[in-house]
């Protein structure tokens, strides 16, 4: 089992320094464009290993692709990031450009990996990698869902006083403002989360859910690392492991929820072949609309990409 990292900022390094740690895979390569990144990370991460008792072989690489051949995974984390002031929608042309680049490079050395999509804008970002690498959808996704439900979670439990453990949840729609919670596919440990929290309060949470991702930007001046590369974590291990885990994921819709030709989060079933499964929900029409609206925003991001020859 062979993965490859394209980025080694933040999430690269911070995605290869957890999977290196669970021991799952025999061989990471951490892949960068700036001179000796990759190399110096790799080397730091490789030198943990022996305290957590990791055999994987972690190398880093200066933009030469033909070291990521035959990967089973390639996952792109790499792009601008945010910065103060700046929304993910901010980043659509400039990273459009690197997407394609990086997929163009990446499936020619691994055509029969699957992709997960970390980059932001990241909705349109994963079908950029889908258009450039001309591969089912079910090999690529983007990592959204399982990001917004943790954080979700995490500010229901500061909330209600328990761990966020017993928390389970589901966010579809874009990755961003206009995310879609599900409050009536919320629960603690099976008990609705009506007998806890009224849903005028639950908007206060979801509130602090959608901001979570640039409260972080605007304390730290960059984007969130350390959630975002567990999130990743989590699909890697469903697909190697085979799993069949059911997680909200960024995925290409093609008529389910009424919607085609669109990324869009919604939950799957995750497994060694990828997307094995698009799970459709019985949506409200409340619920309906949000998502459609969700779509259409990420469908107005796309109209920007006509400059690149996908």
């Amino acid at each position: 089992m062979k993965i490859t990292i394209i980025g080694a900022g933040n999430i690269g390094a911070s995605c290869a320094s957890l999977l290196a740690k669970i021991d799952i895979v025999e061989e990471i390569v951490l892949l960068d464009i700036k001179e000796k990144l990759a190399e110096g990370k790799s080397l730091d991460i490789s030198q943990m290993l022996p305290l957590v008792g990791s055999n994987t072989h972690v190398i880093g690489i200066t933009n030469d692709y033909s070291k990521s051949k035959n990967s089973e995974i390639i996952i792109i984390t790499c792009g601008f990031p945010r910065k103060p002031g700046m929304s993910r929608d901010d980043l659509v042309n400039i990273n459009a450009k690197i997407i394609h680049t990086v997929t163009k490079k990446s499936i020619y050395f691994s055509p029969n990996a699957k992709f997960i999509i970390v980059s932001n804008p990241l909705d349109v970002m994963t079908y950029v990698c889908y258009k450039t690498a001309k591969i089912d959808s079910s090999r690529v996704m983007g990592m959204a869902g399982i990001l917004d439900s943790t954080r979700y979670r995490y500010f229901l439990s500061k909330e209600l006083n328990c761990s966020p453990h017993d928390i389970q949840t589901l966010l579809l729609g874009g990755h961003g403002k206009t995310m879609v919670p599900l409050y009536r596919y919320t629960s603690i440990s099976g008990i609705p989360i009506i007998e806890f929290l009224s849903k005028e309060k639950n908007q206060i949470i979801i509130e602090k859910t959608k901001n979570g991702g640039g409260e972080i930007v605007n304390l730290l001046g960059t984007s969130a690392w350390i959630a975002p590369s567990a999130s990743v974590v989590n699909m890697v291990k469903a697909i190697i492991k085979n799993s069949k885990r059911i997680l909200s994921c960024s995925v290409f819709l093609n008529g389910e929820y009424n919607l085609k030709n669109v990324y869009l989060g919604v939950p799957v079933v995750l497994g060694k072949y990828g997307i094995e499964k698009i799970i459709e929900l019985k949506l409200n029409k409340e619920e309906m609309l949000l998502l459609k609206n969700s779509a259409n925003h990420i469908k107005n991001m796309m109209k920007k990409l006509n400059n690149i020859n996908l």
